[in-house]
């Protein structure tokens, strides 16, 4: 019981979940001269795209560091050694919904953008090209109802926007593009037809064309 006990302690420490990735990151070499290494940090919409769309992640090859259910905090905490570490050309972050619908506790619209802008900050820092996304579309979420989050999404991708131009950051606007009449994921690109947050690879497809593109210009 007592083992058992400070198991679970333990896990409990490693808030940031840096656990996760320590192996893998362990065993990636220095990238070569002409490589143009890419990593998706994320929550789980990245998770899941490696998981969806594998081929896209080994044809390219792009690392995934996404982990399902992180808010951005989290992700600040471990943006060293699941990005900077591993040492690639452009890093794209895709994240904020969790934090809208409060996984970790309530957060406010600033201190979410202000924590993406500090990973992209750390990125440029060590001269990693950044590819800043839009959270995307969702009107509700599944695992907390009492959450309405469509326009806190649309305020927080205003920030963000705003964020970019004025700091000449490359932004990718995925909601347009994946948005329906009721400000939520349209069912055709939500896993299942029914996931109101998580697309499925019809969406990604939609996704990956519009990050290739920006990928192949900064390169």
């Amino acid at each position: 019981m007592i083992s058992g006990i400070f198991t679970t302690s333990l896990v409990a420490q490693d808030w940031a979940n840096l656990n996760k990735f320590e192996q893998k990151n362990s065993t990636i070499k220095p990238p070569l001269k002409k490589e143009h290494r890419v990593v998706f940090m994320g929550n789980s919409i990245t998770e899941n795209w490696i998981k969806t769309d594998p081929d896209y992640f080994v044809k390219n090859p792009y690392i995934s560091r996404g982990i399902s259910g992180q808010v951005t905090s989290q992700m600040l905490i471990r943006f060293r050694p699941d990005v900077i570490n591993l040492q690639p050309d452009i890093v794209v972050i895709l994240a904020g919904t969790n934090d809208i619908a409060q996984n970790k506790g309530p957060i406010t619209l600033d201190k979410i953008a202000g924590n993406i802008f500090s990973m992209i900050e750390l990125a440029q820092a060590h001269k990693i090209k950044v590819v800043l996304c839009s959270v995307l579309p969702s009107n509700k979420y599944l695992w907390r109802p009492d959450i309405k989050p469509a326009d806190q999404i649309i305020k927080l991708n205003a920030m963000l926007k705003k964020y970019a131009k004025e700091n000449r950051v490359t932004y990718v606007d995925f909601y347009p593009l994946m948005v329906n009449k009721n400000k939520g994921l349209r069912k055709d690109y939500g896993m299942d037809g029914k996931d109101t947050v998580h697309p499925n690879m019809k969406g990604y497809k939609i996704m990956e064309a519009e990050v290739d593109k920006i990928i192949d210009k900064l390169k």
